[in-house]
């Protein structure tokens, strides 16, 4: 997975073609804390884009080498990491299609902040969908909560503060408040900054939660309550955190790797796989819920099915195995789009890739690959030499030629020479990946690399950031100004009806993460989660344009 002991370096800012890029924080995402204000459902949330003529809508980069310093404060577009922070009132916005009707009960109501990665949005939203069918309300702000319910990330310093941030203002701005996600792991953090939470429970500990909801807040006697039928009406898929028309499926918890510069494996454990018939069950019912991509997820969704033995179940009364390729299989015959995530250049991932030059998955791949250097590898105890994944790379694009490759890195980790980053760069040259995210190393509590000598000055870190993003700046440029005239399919993820701008995605996008396809003179037909064919008449550096054809 993306690393866990590093300094994310991007911005969700997105400057006009005609502007000079505006300085912006380098957080992973607006800070949960500061998002508190009612928003919509994010993915239908009211645009955030530039007010701009034909194709003005740009998420350029500084320019390099500019002398002024707003220029050279401005983060990269392209984002490093995947996180999926929800605050109080996007929680309960995205809940409301299951929600219980309030003139009808007097049920209590639970807040809910969900700060971190899919994988825990994932398990934010099984628990507001247990909670609700319990009956318990969702609120959308801290004063109509009875109780807050803090999901927390923990596996790098500036998430641990976000989070410990974000615990504190929901005590002060409530006073009832659960605790939830990877930093419960460190309960005794969390008590000694904030001793009045009620519980604190560890990751992906879903009954924990339920039962310390009930415990601190229980329902009335059922005879105090209006029954409202749609508790019984909830959608099988639950209650999702994401826009209708996209999802994530988790397919399995942990990891059984122990690079150096991770603390997954302390706060999730090994790697357990869920059963192939719970996970095709959930996807069918997601496709039934109008889902139409998926995004699959794990901590490593190349390993799936290793710790059971790829075990054979049944699914619509066919025998399949708990098994990576089985399942991309299955899921193909979903007829929905399917994105993988997480994925490790195992040689098993050719079988794989075979299927995405069949058209039987989106041709797509994200693979954390962190590092290129054989001795900076080496010291993070990473699964794969990078000689070896750039040949698997260049096979992936003769079998498939229309792949898309996103990756992680990190510069800046304990050790790393100039040699090493110079290695670095020419590997990067090399494998012309498409879409990369870049972080500068910083410790985290609890992991093995702090122990391990040459820390590289943070000034350096700096511009090994800055000349690594540079060189991919221009690699990204010229691989979507070859999409110039070539028409497209796009999923529209959100309209800005004042400009009349379709803000969709391509199979090469995903979701908060990639770039964007802008799609201009719209009509009304346009909605979220359609698809819509386009022909490509405009790239910057990350972001493609185009005009809807009707």
């Amino acid at each position: 997975m993306p690393s866990s002991s590093t300094q994310p370096q991007n911005t969700t800012s997105l400057p006009t073609k005609d502007s000079a890029p505006t300085a912006a924080a380098a957080h992973t995402v607006e800070s949960a804390v500061s998002l508190f204000n009612p928003a919509d459902r994010p993915g239908q949330a009211a645009s955030t884009t530039p007010k701009a003529s034909q194709h003005n809508i740009y998420s350029g980069l500084s320019n390099i080498g500019n002398d002024s310093t707003e220029a050279q404060a401005a983060p990269y577009h392209h984002k490093a990491n995947h996180n999926q922070n929800r605050s109080i009132s996007q929680s309960a916005a995205s809940a409301q299609e299951g929600a219980l009707d309030d003139t009808k009960t007097l049920a209590p109501k639970v807040g809910f902040v969900s700060l971190g990665c899919p994988k825990a949005l994932v398990d934010s939203e099984r628990i507001i969908t247990a909670l609700t069918k319990e009956g318990y309300r969702v609120a959308g702000d801290y004063d109509g909560a009875d109780l807050v319910v803090v999901n927390t990330c923990g596996f790098i310093e500036s998430a641990v503060q976000e989070s410990l941030d974000a615990i504190g203002e929901a005590l002060d701005k409530n006073g009832k408040v659960i605790v939830t996600g990877c930093l419960g792991k460190d309960a005794d953090k969390i008590r000694n900054m904030h001793p009045a939470v009620l519980s604190v429970t560890g990751a992906h500990a879903y009954n924990e939660v339920i039962r310390a909801v009930s415990h601190h807040m229980p329902m009335p006697a059922k005879d105090k309550l209006i029954y409202d039928p749609k508790i019984d009406l909830i959608n099988e898929a639950g209650i999702k955190l994401t826009p209708g028309h996209y999802a994530y499926l988790k397919i399995s918890e942990g990891c059984n790797h122990r690079c150096t510069f991770c603390i997954i494996p302390s706060l999730r454990g090994d790697l357990v796989s869920r059963p192939i018939d719970e996970v095709m069950n959930e996807a069918m019912a997601l496709k039934r819920a109008g889902v139409k991509e998926l995004l699959v997820i794990s901590q490593d969704t190349s390993a799936y099915g290793l710790d059971l033995k790829y075990k054979t179940s049944f699914w619509n009364g066919m025998p399949i195995k708990s098994k990576f390729y089985d399942m991309c299989q299955a899921l193909n015959q979903l007829g929905i789009w399917v994105r993988l995530h997480y994925v490790y250049p195992y040689p098993h991932v050719d079988k794989v890739v075979e299927l995405m030059g069949q058209n039987k998955l989106l041709p797509y791949l994200d693979i954390p690959l962190q590092h290129a250097s054989p001795s900076v590898l080496k010291a993070m105890k990473r699964p794969a030499h990078s000689q070896n994944t750039l040949a698997r790379i260049h096979k992936w694009r003769e079998t498939c030629p229309e792949i898309v490759i996103r990756s992680t890195f990190v510069v800046g980790f304990p050790g790393e020479t100039e040699a090493d980053f110079e290695y670095l760069l020419d590997w990067l040259k090399e494998a012309q990946l498409d879409r990369v995210g870049c972080f500068t190393y910083s410790e985290v509590e609890g992991a093995v690399a702090n122990d391990l000598p040459n820390p590289v000055p943070e000034a350096v870190k700096q511009q090994r950031y800055e000349r690594f993003m540079a060189l991919q700046q221009e690699i990204s440029a010229q691989k979507l100004q070859n999409r110039v005239g070539t028409t497209m399919q796009v999923l529209v993820d959100e309209i800005d009806q004042e400009e009349g701008i379709a803000i969709c995605r391509s199979y090469a996008d995903a979701p908060e993460i990639d770039g964007h396809v802008y799609v201009d003179e719209i009509d009304a037909r346009v909605q979220p989660g359609q698809f819509l064919t386009v022909t490509i008449d405009e790239a910057s550096e990350y972001d493609l344009f185009a005009t809807f054809a009707g």
